[in-house]
């Protein structure tokens, strides 16, 4: 009995396009506009299909189904076109570490030479003993002795700020804190921002720290934005790590490391300061819920709307509740950070 091959059946899709979704583009060819096209809020799903045209690729977050030629979403997210690729932009992901990042994260594993440090992204990220600064800032070799007390460096639970020195090919990233901007963190309030895809959440900027002169008499706070999504709020100390000391030169680099840089040990933090950077906490929770991306400027905006609403008595709570800003309280405050750039 002779076997009859039957040729592949093509897979029906919807006439829907998203090839040409009003999203951040580089193109301006005439031949796109004669697509169809859907509004920049909709949302593909995994598996949707994007577009059947041959003339597209396919970027991140994209895949072509067996025996077809079309482009279906592999995550959920927004379509985004960049001449002629096509990727998704995901509503949720996790961090992605690329070199030269200022990230905040947290010691979860202390091995023989290197810390493991938990960053929000797919793998844990490793600090090495030779990459960070000896209290006293002695320039030498880490011997055995440095390897036995390197709990007095780091342990767990500790919070730090470094930099991505470089990201092996499984993704996972090597970091340092070789400079005096750097290092452990403390006296301060530590702060997971979600939605770092398509959502509200740390962009990467030209400054990821810096210090806030507060209203209230709350004093100086220092604000350090991971990209990663980890925020901390801290007292502005004189020497703290993250005052961002760059121009210490390296003949005065054993005057500058003391053996506070590795205290755990937190100061005393008075009402005002604490207020102030509950209000700063805020204002970032609030960006995030109102999907705007987190950085100094918005920051700032939204701060500055804050303490406007206050002077203007917008109590519903009481006394208390002044420096709530979540719900109704918290969209206006975005609200009025968003008017401000226009104007």
């Amino acid at each position: 009995m002779a076997i009859t091959i039957l040729p592949p059946t093509p897979v029906s899709t919807s006439n829907t396009n998203y090839a040409t979704a009003q999203s951040p583009s580089l193109d301006s060819d005439d031949e796109m506009t004669d697509l169809p096209s859907h509004p920049s809020t909709s949302i593909v799903t995994p598996g949707q299909t994007i577009t059947s045209e041959p003339q597209w690729m396919r970027g991140h977050g994209t895949f072509n189904p067996p025996l077809s030629q079309t482009i279906s979403a592999a995550v959920a997210g927004n379509v985004l076109r960049t001449n002629k690729l096509l990727s998704v932009r995901p509503i949720r992901a996790r961090y992605t570490p690329e070199i030269g990042d200022l990230v905040v994260g947290r010691i979860v594993e202390v091995q023989s030479k290197r810390w493991k440090v938990d960053l929000s992204a797919p793998l844990l990220a490793s600090l090495p003993l030779s990459a960070i600064n000896l209290p006293g800032g002695i320039l030498r070799r880490r011997t055995t002795t440095d390897e036995l007390q390197i709990r007095t460096f780091f342990s767990e639970g500790d919070l730090l700020v470094a930099e991505v020195q470089s990201v092996h090919q499984d993704g996972a990233a090597s970091l340092h804190t070789r400079s005096l901007k750097y290092g452990k963190l403390r006296n301060g309030l530590f702060l997971s921002v979600a939605g770092m895809g398509g959502g509200g959440g740390v962009a990467r900027s030209r400054r990821q720290v810096w210090t806030v002169n507060t209203s209230n008499g709350g004093g100086e706070v220092d604000v350090v934005l991971g990209v990663n999504g980890f925020v901390w709020i801290a007292k502005h100390t004189s020497g703290s790590s993250a005052a961002g000391s760059d121009q210490v030169s390296i003949t005065r680099l054993e005057e500058s490391v003391s053996e506070g840089i590795y205290s755990s040990q937190n100061e005393r933090i008075g009402e005002a300061t604490r207020r102030e950077i509950a209000r700063l906490s805020g204002c970032i929770r609030a960006l995030v819920e109102g999907r705007v991306r987190v950085e100094e400027g918005m920051v700032m905006r939204a701060y500055e709307a804050s303490v406007g609403l206050e002077a203007e008595g917008m109590r519903d709570e009481g006394e208390e509740g002044g420096g709530f800003l979540g719900g109704e309280r918290g969209a206006r405050v975005v609200e009025m950070a968003l008017a401000s750039i226009e104007d």
